[in-house]
């Protein structure tokens, strides 16, 4: 049995659906019939862009049902690309909640196990908006953490995306986020506000 959701959880669905012009209703955590009818259409639009672009492996399209249509749409289209130019590798991190963001930046600090992975807090990752994903590269399903195929997977990077690769104090080679022009504050206020749109996701 699935965990009940919290009013928390619910109110970061609405507003990743109303971010993606799925829901108009109020933003007040309560799973009622416009939330619904809001999933439902975006489980709907799920399927059609995956008919449209091509299905992946089960990780990967978990990961991508996660994200914001158009980012759905940008990381297919990276995809594809990138298998076809031989490389394996998949996406094993999407949106995250900002819980999970918290969880997440609490390892490897204040003696909790595992190795620093983000500087990050809830709300400061692009991850928290439905703009971002994660790769992994693997080698007859052995996962690579470290290896010249991250860069690789880089170049040439697809219109539209930027990679963690680039970034001067905290490089994240498996890490890819839509390009907004926006700052990760102004993300931020937009996705709670659910007018954040990415591309052409203000229709629905």
């Amino acid at each position: 049995m699935s965990k009940p959701l919290t009013s928390t959880d619910v109110l970061f669905q609405q507003r990743l659906l109303a971010c993606a012009g799925l829901y108009a209703g109020k933003l007040d955590g309560l799973w009622g019939p416009g939330t619904e009818a809001a999933s439902k259409a975006s489980d709907a639009l799920f399927a059609t862009i995956r008919t449209e672009l091509g299905e992946f492996d089960g990780r990967s399209e978990r990961c991508l049902r996660t994200l914001l249509p158009n980012v759905q749409r940008l990381a297919r289209q990276f995809l594809t690309a990138k298998l076809a130019a031989g490389l394996s590798l998949r996406i094993i991190s999407g949106t995250r909640t900002y819980a999970e963001q918290d969880a997440l930046y609490r390892q490897g600090r204040n003696g909790n196990p595992g190795p620093v992975v983000t500087r990050s807090r809830a709300g400061q990752s692009n991850h928290n908006f439905g703009l971002a994903w994660d790769i992994g590269i693997f080698d007859n399903g052995r996962y690579l953490g470290d290896s010249p195929l991250y860069a690789q997977a880089a170049d040439p990077l697809l219109p539209g995306l930027e990679w963690g690769g680039k970034w001067v104090s905290f490089p994240d080679q498996p890490h890819y986020q839509a390009v907004t022009g926006l700052t990760i504050k102004e993300v931020r206020s937009q996705f709670e506000a659910g007018t954040l749109r990415v591309g052409e996701d203000s229709q629905g």
